[in-house]
């Protein structure tokens, strides 16, 4: 039988939900268990493709297709499988079903409540994961803290579930705050205990206290949260500040997190956590033999999260290379033709990142004109890709004017444009090519090079293609497509021949890299960009 864990957060957000969610079922994966993660969202959002990466980070696409929390990305890099649709539930999708229920007539003519019927249809998507078998344990995230108002049917709905599961197959993780008082010289459990009496008032006694803090909780206190929480001493938890995510699994180990969870969940403590790779994996990572500057060029910048996997990309290459990659960022509107020479000097790589309209799009321009002319290494991702041949045919095959249908529907050279079926798509998510699709790429190629194979699957999420009228002139002036849908015949990735390492992908490479497999191409950039940084 499949056993269930939710982790809740109190005192306030982003104390890391989901790095300790991520943590635990490493640690659970290691020790045999098949474990997987899902995260609740209390936004109405149906998902968060339409958001703003400012306002909440990068969208994480999955195999399937589905656009969601970045959370998901987070749990992939650490447990190396991958997610689905079912692995992230907003409330908007919870609602929706259940109001397109009521207009179907499920409900046989009652009123329909938040309890019992949007509570059932949240622990109905709980179960999702745990009922097809394929898993031991299933990791639940809600996110939001405590006492919010969007977050109450979810908490609700994890009261009733673990009534109903019963003892020791269903536990609570609370995550909460210990602050440091620098006035008073010491650590305060006040916000930790009021953060559990509120979820006690909504009928949930957490099993275990994951305490965030910056300073090491000492027995006292340890103690003292114990008794005023109703909770075992050996279930608060500390969680100190670590110097990397990638920390986490090895903090909670040698708190005991994952001993204490299989106790109350009544399981095996099997073997112990087999992590000989993710140390070797930790140790490449903090001992690296040189150093690279890469450039991130980009529209979002100011919100490192709104390129999350594209960072831990660089630091999964860059244990790989045995390498340091620091990165730069650079705000794509802030690039000129006269300023980018300044902008970009020093840097051994520049990547151009995704996006979508037009704000920044010369500035990214100039960027990939500046390193193709210099023999700089570059790689372009989605946006960054369709720059590099916008670029290409404005500069060597003088298409004068030359851009994407996205940002200049009138253009004369449309280099970019979108397929002729997705044209009359009316709503924004539906007319995106999403998740997984197949690529064959040309033998010999830098990019079959890279991968070790000429087939691939990647996942995507763009809208605009490059147009295939004008392959042929591409190809006789080096631009390169050597990436191609077998199913369609659209370009998935271009490359330059004659310089060190300039290719532009279709895809996001980086939603497949993960600290078991770094991605192939994320790695060859980062040597590649190694190289020029000792020749210069």
């Amino acid at each position: 039988m499949t056993k269930y864990i939710f982790v809740t957060g109190g005192v306030t957000s982003s104390l890391g939900k989901g790095i300790i969610s991520a943590s635990l079922a490493k640690l659970l994966q290691a020790r045999g268990y098949r474990v997987t993660i899902q995260k609740f969202d209390p936004y109405i959002n149906i998902d968060p493709g339409t958001l703003n990466p400012y306002e909440h980070g990068e969208c994480y696409v999955t195999e399937d297709g589905a656009e969601t929390d970045l959370d998901l990305g987070h749990y992939e890099r650490f447990l190396n499988t991958p997610t689905s649709k079912a692995n992230n539930i907003t409330t908007g999708r919870i609602y929706q079903n259940v109001i397109n229920r009521e207009r179907e007539g499920a409900f046989l003519g009652k009123t329909v409540q938040v309890v019992p019927h949007i509570t059932d249809e949240i622990k109905r998507n709980m179960r999702i994961l745990g009922e097809t078998g394929d898993y031991d344990i299933v990791i639940t995230e809600i996110g939001g803290t405590v006492g919010d108002i969007e977050s109450l049917p979810f908490v609700e709905a994890v009261r009733q579930f673990k009534w109903e599961a019963g003892p020791g197959n269903a536990l609570v993780i609370h995550l909460t705050l210990i602050p440091f008082l620098a006035a008073a010289g010491e650590l305060k459990t006040k916000p930790t205990q009021h953060s559990v009496k509120m979820l006690l008032e909504y009928g949930i006694q957490p099993d275990i206290l994951v305490c965030r803090t910056e300073h090491h909780i000492n027995m006292d206190i340890r103690k003292k949260i114990a008794l005023f929480c109703n909770v075992n001493i050996n279930a608060v938890v500390e969680s100190m500040d670590a110097s990397t995510i990638y920390d986490v699994p090895l903090l909670m180990l040698k708190e005991q997190l994952d001993k204490t969870v299989l106790t109350k969940l009544k399981l095996s403590h099997k073997n112990e956590p087999n992590l000989d790779n993710w140390k070797d994996f930790l140790g490449r990572l903090k001992n690296p033999t040189s150093e690279v500057k890469i450039g991130l060029v980009g529209k979002y910048v100011e919100l490192p999260d709104a390129y999350k996997s594209i960072i831990e990309s660089f630091i999964h290459a860059g244990a790989k290379n045995e390498c340091k990659v620091r990165v730069q960022y650079i705000p794509s509107e802030q690039l000129t033709i006269e300023n980018a020479v300044d902008k970009l000097r020093g840097l051994h790589g520049v990547l151009v990142a995704p996006g979508f309209g037009e704000r920044g799009f010369e500035g990214k321009i100039e960027a990939i004109r500046y390193v193709r002319e210099n023999n700089i290494p570059f790689f372009g991702i989605c946006l960054g890709m369709q720059c590099s041949v916008v670029e290409f045919g404005r500069n060597v095959l003088n298409l004068k004017d030359a851009s994407s249908t996205e940002m200049n529907p009138d253009t004369p050279h449309p280099v970019i444009a979108m397929m002729e079926d997705q044209k009359n798509v009316i709503n924004k998510g539906g007319t995106m090519r999403l998740g997984a699709y197949p690529c064959d790429l040309k033998k010999g190629s830098k990019a079959a090079l890279a991968y070790g194979k000429t087939h691939i699957s990647e996942r995507h999420r763009h809208r605009y293609e490059f147009n295939n009228s004008y392959l042929k002139d591409y190809e006789a002036a080096g631009l390169t497509p050597s990436g191609i849908n077998p199913d369609n015949g659209l370009v998935e990735v271009v490359e330059l021949k004659n310089h060190p390492f300039f290719v532009g992908a279709q895809f996001h490479p980086e939603l497949k890299s993960t600290v078991a497999n770094p991605h192939p191409l994320f790695i060859n950039f980062v040597a590649a960009s190694l190289a020029y940084a000792r020749k210069n």
